[in-house]
């Protein structure tokens, strides 16, 4: 992918789009709109349909799709089914997140090469045949990786991972979405989004002190909640964003996905250019500084967004977010007070840094300025300290630097270049998770039993510089920009607030040069692909049936689910990430962390068939085998968090035609779409608490489907009682193609039949 050639072309497109119309010639555009607008799909004509945020689907033309392995197995196992012989976009393949974390680098990432052969020999092949880049276990996360290699100013990504707007912080416009998304960017098939809404970010000032880019977005995860940027993009502008080295951005941006939004982005800058240079992009950052210079990687000035929030950076605090959810947010002040309130053990059993989130050089580079202070007056961690390289170019940078060796010093353990434990690949073997205990971490998520399986450790998130001097101390309390440590000649004393290199002075070290694939891989037909029939990991995809147009009659409800139910909730990760290519085994884990809201027990569920309790795959299986279609009713924001497709497969594959929530989560609901599954939401979220325990629920209007159509369910009580409940959709024509044709997929494969 040439980042000049790409640059042209969206430059010209979007002039096309001003000339016939799509927005004004004269209108001042946002840097989201530029990029997107400028990546629109289809003739001169189709680009003079006016473009209003928040209602107008656009199609779209990525540039690139990037997979992590999990999720790029059933993407992969879609793509066969299409029938072409390579990709239409450069793409790539990065195994992160099937490694997991126990006893070191080395020998995790042999037991993972071993344990995950077939999976990994499957991956590898797809990409030999395809011609997609392979970035094989141990070279790093792929958000990381993506960054490093990939990531070009102005350009549009996939990737099948949410917390692709990583690349943001690179001026990129890259967006999580499910593997069926993936799958329309390799088969050339237009991508389409709803024109999202624009929410301003204005910086100005600067960081100092013990302040963070992370702290910047976890205080403004505390302000938006999990679901305040949904459907939006969030874009960064202001003086402050010249304060920030590039992978600080990255950061940030990585974690809007923690408030639901379709992507964040900064404006190319200064320290974008010098990151491309630093990382053998010399022809990147020309292309870039040219388009730059006429205007077209930032905003216009004047720009309108929908709405504006002000930081100034100079103000910000240190945060501590959490438990159990990432917009838990208290300045570090405050925390020690809210410790006590709530009667949390004050104590860290463990520490852990890294993540695609913060294992940046600068990262490190800050966090060893802490470790040397602590060696110097005789301190170790007093807990368990892990810490995750986000990449091999970084790993062997800060093993070149002294920097492992100075974290190593105070008592870490360094684990291999992946995911591990901030997606549950963590073989934790303390004890105290069985009890209530305190972690802290630098990652993004800490959803419940996320990290370690057990629902009673509590994930506080925060900035590596304060899980480190946190796990110095030992306690949940301290605050090291007002209290002491006592060093080993029984003295007090204060860090000093942290300080390193947004880059390595002496360059990076590419590492071990096995782990890089070819630049420009060709696809190869002669390579097969064969899969096992009595494999338990991989499975081969059976179309859905399509939809026969018909209302839809006597729903049962499997689970009226209470409270969060995020991705993982519906579709666990951890121990059943070995399933993620094998849809029937994976299925067994569908809706285990949902609440019953009608006896407030987890993955505990009545059979209307049998009157009898089970766990809700079991139920979903059973009305499977009676062919009783059913529903889930969800609560606010269903389906948060991860990317992951499989929450839109699973029940797909158990039989639910359609889900009702009071909202949904933007990716999966259109991972839902994508699979044929129909997402309504109550047009009132009070009614909600109409749809009770053992009633029916049937639909009015689905016959007559149609973008912006009206559609009630009817909901029939135990009692024989009927509310009538309208809801409402988001389905445009396209989408409502794929829900009559049974899947997105089948559309194309199709179209690329005829």
């Amino acid at each position: 992918m040439r980042s000049a050639a790409v640059l042209a072309r969206v430059s010209e497109t979007l002039r096309t789009v001003k000339a016939h119309g799509g927005v004004l010639a004269s209108a001042k555009l946002t840097l989201a709109e530029k990029i997107l607008y400028g990546h629109l799909s289809g003739s001169a004509e189709d680009l003079s349909s006016k473009i209003t945020r928040g209602e107008t689907y656009l199609k779209l033309r990525p540039d690139r799709v990037a997979m992590q392995d999990a999720s790029a197995q059933m993407a992969i196992l879609q793509f066969m089914l299409c029938g072409r012989k390579t990709t239409a976009v450069p793409s790539s393949i990065h195994c992160d997140h099937l490694i997991q974390a126990h006893n070191g680098a080395e020998s995790d990432l042999d037991a993972s090469k071993i344990k995950e052969q077939e999976i990994f020999s499957f991956l590898e092949s797809a990409a030999k045949k395809y011609g997609i880049a392979f970035w094989g276990p141990g070279s790093g996360i792929i958000h990381q990786i993506v960054l490093e290699n990939y990531a070009a100013p102005g350009t549009l990504m996939l990737g099948t991972d949410s917390h692709t707007p990583n690349a943001g912080g690179l001026g990129m416009l890259a967006i999580g979405v499910g593997g069926a998304d993936a799958v329309d960017g390799m088969a050339n098939i237009p991508w389409e989004l709803k024109a999202p809404k624009i929410l301003g970010v204005r910086l100005t000032g600067k960081l100092s002190g013990w302040a963070t880019p992370k702290d910047v977005i976890l205080a403004l995860a505390g302000k938006l909640t999990v679901r305040g940027g949904t459907n939006y993009v969030i874009e960064y502008f202001g003086p402050g964003t010249e304060t920030l080295g590039c992978t600080g951005m990255a950061t940030i941006c990585n974690m809007g996905a923690e408030v639901g939004a379709t992507t964040s982005l900064f404006p190319y800058s200064a320290s974008m250019s010098k990151y491309l240079r630093a990382t053998s992009r010399k022809e990147v950052a020309e292309a870039s500084d040219k388009y730059l210079a006429e205007g077209l990687l930032k905003a216009d000035s004047g720009a309108e967004y929908d709405k504006v929030i002000e930081i100034d950076l100079s103000t910000v605090e240190p945060h501590i977010n959490g438990p159990f959810t990432p917009d838990a947010a208290t300045p570090i002040s405050q925390f020690k007070e809210l410790v006590s309130k709530n009667g949390w053990t004050d104590i860290v059993s463990a520490g852990l840094i890294g993540s695609c989130t913060n294992s940046s050089y600068e990262d490190m580079s800050r966090v060893a300025s802490i470790a040397r202070q602590a060696k110097t007056h005789g301190l170790k961690a007093t807990t368990e300290f892990l810490v995750t390289p986000g990449s091999e170019q970084v790993r062997a940078t800060i093993a070149r630097d002294g920097i492992t060796k100075d974290l190593e010093n105070i008592g870490a353990k360094v684990l291999a270049n992946a995911c591990g434990p901030c997606i549950g690949q963590w073989n934790r073997t303390d004890p105290v998770k069985n009890e209530s205990n305190a972690i802290l971490t630098s990652f993004n998520r800490n959803f419940k039993a996320r990290n370690d399986g057990s629902n009673k450790t509590m994930n506080f998130l925060a900035s590596p510089e304060i899980v480190t001097s946190l796990a110095l101390a030992g306690r949940l309390s301290f605050n090291p920009m007002t209290d002491s440590l006592v060093g080993k000649d029984g003295r007090p004393f204060m860090l000093s607030p942290p300080s390193g290199d947004s880059l390595p002075v002496n360059g990076f070290d590419a590492g071990r040069t096995e782990f890089k694939p070819s630049p420009s891989p060709q696809p190869d037909e002669s390579v097969l692909i064969s899969i096992d029939p009595q494999s338990r990991r991989l499975q081969v995809l059976e179309p859905f049936l399509p939809w026969d147009g018909q209302e839809i009659t006597n729903l049962k409800v499997l689970v009226k689910a209470h409270g969060k139910c995020t991705t993982d909730h519906i579709s666990a990760a951890g121990v059943w990430l070995k399933y993620k290519g094998h849809l029937d085994n994976l299925a067994n884990n569908t809706l285990i962390g949902a609440v019953n809201a009608y006896n407030g027990k987890i993955n505990n569920v009545t059979n209307e068939l049998t009157g009898n309790e089970d766990t809700i795959p079991n139920v979903a299986r059973a009305y499977k085998a009676a062919n009783a279609a059913w529903t889930v009713v969800g609560d606010w924001n269903y389906g948060e968090g991860s990317a992951r497709e499989h929450a839109a497969l699973q029940p797909r594959f158990l039989g639910c035609p359609l889900i009702v929530t009071r909202s949904f989560a933007r990716i999966h609901e259109n991972n839902l779409k994508k699979q044929g599954v129909i997402p309504v939401t109550f047009a009132n979220p009070d009614d909600y608490d109409k749809v009770t325990e053992a009633c029916s629920i049937s639909t009015e209007g689905l016959s007559k489907l149609a973008p912006g159509s009206k559609v009630t369910l009817i909901v029939k009580s135990r009692e024989g009682k009927l509310d009538h409940i309208p809801v409402n959709h988001t389905l445009s024509e396209d989408q409502i193609a794929w829900i009559k044709a049974g899947s997105a997929l089948n559309l194309i494969r199709d179209s690329v039949a005829k």
